[in-house]
């Protein structure tokens, strides 16, 4: 995998972890509630997770999530953020 692809992937994971948890990043930013370089830092901390794969398995399930697995690296970013 390209490191664009890379990036693309854990970007969106971290774009619909966020989602499912009721977090809009793109108005957080707009709110002042998170930066832009969080966000850009968050994708980053995310391409060094262990298991990217079960994320996607959680978020391609339609079962409620109300917090990110133990393993997220941005867990206490989104918790933070979520409403």
């Amino acid at each position: 995998m390209s490191d664009r692809e890379l990036l693309k992937r854990h970007a969106a994971l971290v774009d619909q972890m966020a989602d499912r948890l009721g977090v809009d990043l793109q108005e957080a930013a707009i709110a002042g509630a998170v930066a832009m370089d969080e966000i850009s830092d968050a994708v980053l901390r995310c391409t060094k997770c262990a298991n990217p794969g079960h994320c996607e398995s959680l978020l391609a399930q339609s079962v409620n999530i109300d917090h990110s697995p133990e393993y997220c690296r941005n867990r206490d970013l989104l918790r933070r953020l979520q409403p």
